[in-house]
């Protein structure tokens, strides 16, 4: 009996000692556990919801939300030259328009940016840390570059891409000329490039990703063509390219309508290349597209998709596969922000 007693109170004694560890055991994993239990304050959001009266709404962030946004973001600079031509013709700040609002609907790593005046940036503060300025406007001796070679070119140098539209790739031979070259490769030359209107028939496109998502289109337009570029065409990826029909060369020969160079290439049966890629050897994209001059072409999706799709390819960010998507430009938009010219005042235009 005083064995069994005796077992009984040491089986209790150790039943205590197992259950002492145990609490002990649990009180400090509570206490490691404590910072993680403790109540956090509700963080508050950063976002504005702001409603119009017809019941739109947009959704503002904070400042400091939106500076971290931004600065994820690869900015693009769109330089639009005054008016030149009548209605719906060389309409620069409007088509600038259509291209920037395309791009910041994109969803893409972008922020579009129009200089809010005609003409070369008054504040030139806006073309700190673009990865691509976009430039629409007159060309040859009324470009907007022509008093800025200088600092424009510091900018390339620093392998900032450029993209010039139309008009905008004629240049001054000389020093413009050769400027224009370095940037993007080549370039419209008076007496040596031609300006006829016409309707290439753009069938093949290169494996490029200026080329993503583009599908075989017509567009009539003022396509310049036969362009003066680099030696041996190093660098250079043509994008759209066409033979014209002997059609193209009927005027005489001037300073953009024809000359014996051309007129040989062409009846050589040589296809004209209208818009092209550059990959600069120092580092750095550029891209010409001699379309444009008529605004109504902007409607055609595969016409906006190969200069949003370049647009994205100079300021290095990926192009989607089906290529940078852009809303459907209507009658109506198509009309919207328009320079209301009724006639040139541009002793340049032609």
């Amino acid at each position: 009996m005083n064995v069994n007693f005796n077992s009984r109170r040491v089986l209790a004694f150790v039943c205590v000692m197992m259950l002492s560890v145990t609490c002990n055991r649990v009180t400090n994993a509570m206490q490691d556990l404590q910072p993680l239990l403790k109540p956090t304050k509700p963080q508050k959001s950063t976002a504005t919801l702001s409603v119009d009266t017809s019941g739109n709404y947009s959704v503002e962030n904070s400042e400091d939300e939106s500076n971290a946004n931004q600065q994820d973001k690869k900015k693009i600079v769109f330089i639009s030259g005054s008016p030149s031509h009548g209605m719906m013709k060389h309409e620069h700040r409007a088509g600038n328009m259509i291209l920037a609002d395309a791009l910041n609907r994109s969803g893409l790593a972008v922020d579009a940016k129009l200089v809010p005046h005609y003409g070369y940036p008054r504040d030139e503060s806006i073309l700190k840390g673009a990865a691509t300025v976009v430039i629409f406007c007159t060309g040859h001796q009324g470009h907007v570059l022509n008093p800025h070679l200088e600092e424009f070119d510091k900018l390339m140098k620093s392998g900032t891409g450029v993209v010039m539209i139309h008009w905008a790739t004629e240049a001054v031979k000389g020093k413009p000329g050769k400027k224009f070259l370095e940037w993007m490769g080549g370039f419209c030359e008076l007496d040596w490039s031609v300006n006829p209107h016409w309707t290439p028939n753009f069938k093949e496109f290169p494996n490029h990703p200026i080329s993503n998502g583009v599908k075989p289109f017509r567009a009539n337009d003022e396509w310049y063509y036969h362009m003066r570029f680099v030696n041996n065409m190093k660098g250079v990826t043509p994008i759209l390219s066409d033979l014209p029909g002997p059609e193209t060369l009927r005027r005489r020969d001037g300073p953009r309508s024809g000359n014996p160079a051309v007129r040989k290439a062409v009846a050589a049966g040589e296809k004209q290349v209208v818009a092209w890629a550059y990959d600069r050897p120092s580092g750095g994209r550029g891209f010409g597209f001699t379309g444009a001059h008529n605004h109504e072409s902007w409607r055609d999706e595969n016409f906006r998709k190969v200069v949003l799709n370049a647009i994205l390819w100079t300021a290095n960010v990926y192009v989607p596969k089906e290529g940078c998507p852009s809303p459907k430009v209507s009658d109506s938009r198509i009309k919207e922000n328009l320079d209301n010219q009724k006639s040139s005042k541009n002793k340049n235009a032609r």
